[in-house]
């Protein structure tokens, strides 16, 4: 594809030829946080801009803090592939995804430098600000599709996002004992538990059978929110972390 004028004025355009119409002329509404699961930025950048490859983003971040545009955001590019938020099914058409550059799970799980991660902030923050893109609609990949995914994974550190004025976030509820729920309980109370992960926007069925999964989400909720500790059992830290992240949400806190 031709040249394009970076919609982000910190960005370097290299273009992807993966991209196609959003769907309707959709204006973006999501951010979707990835990490590239490679171990080299240069590769994982060819990869995305490779048409075999049939996958792009509009963004990719360096480690060195390098941002590179990829995709025009008017565009709808290849990022997040079967994936679900709030009942939108067709994720690409409504975000903006960005690669950050990091060997992520495949690689040991680094640490993001520091510098990558100023750049990530600034990115979304104008992003954000130019598509007036609500807070708790700056997700990960693993939230929009969860058991399929897991980037940018429990490392990814939201919290410091959250203080710059980036994504939705609540200081997690400490990790102890207590009543929990786990694979192949069923009743009300789990019933109430995948209905508080569908009103926060998680795709999952409400049952009332603790199945696989509703395992898979509670672990995309604590990779993302819970990150200390991630093992699908829903302990009363996550349920806590979960009520408090709703109730702080702006549609319950009009007066």
């Amino acid at each position: 594809m031709s040249e394009f004028v970076a919609d982000f004025s910190g960005a370097m355009v290299t273009s992807s030829p993966n991209h196609g119409p959003r769907v309707d002329g959709r204006a973006p509404d999501m951010i979707v946080l990835h990490y590239t699961g490679m171990p080299d930025d240069d590769q994982a950048h060819s990869w995305l801009c490779n048409p075999d490859s049939q996958v792009s983003s509009h963004y990719f971040v360096h480690q060195d803090g390098r941002v590179l545009q990829l995709v025009p955001e008017s565009a709808r590019a290849w990022h997040s592939g079967k994936s679900c938020w709030s009942g939108e099914r067709d994720i690409n058409s409504a975000a903006i995804g960005i690669e950050i550059a990091n060997p992520g799970h495949p690689g040991g799980l680094p640490f993001f430098p520091p510098v990558q991660i100023q750049a990530v902030v600034e990115l979304c923050r104008d992003c954000g600000q130019r598509w007036q893109i609500a807070p708790e609609r700056v997700l990960g990949h693993s939230d929009v599709a969860p058991i399929r995914k897991v980037d940018p994974g429990e490392n990814f550190p939201w919290a410091e996002l959250h203080v710059a004025g980036i994504g939705h976030w609540v200081e997690p509820a400490p990790v102890g004992g207590g009543r929990f729920f786990q694979r192949g309980e069923t009743g009300q109370p789990i019933e109430a538990l995948q209905s508080m992960l569908s009103l926060y926007g998680y795709d999952i069925e409400i049952t009332g059978n603790f199945c696989e999964r509703t395992k898979g989400v509670i672990e995309a909720f604590q990779r993302h929110f819970r990150p200390q500790k991630v093992d699908g059992i829903a302990d009363i830290s996550t349920i806590d972390t979960l009520h408090r992240l709703i109730a702080s949400l702006p549609k319950y806190n009009q007066v």
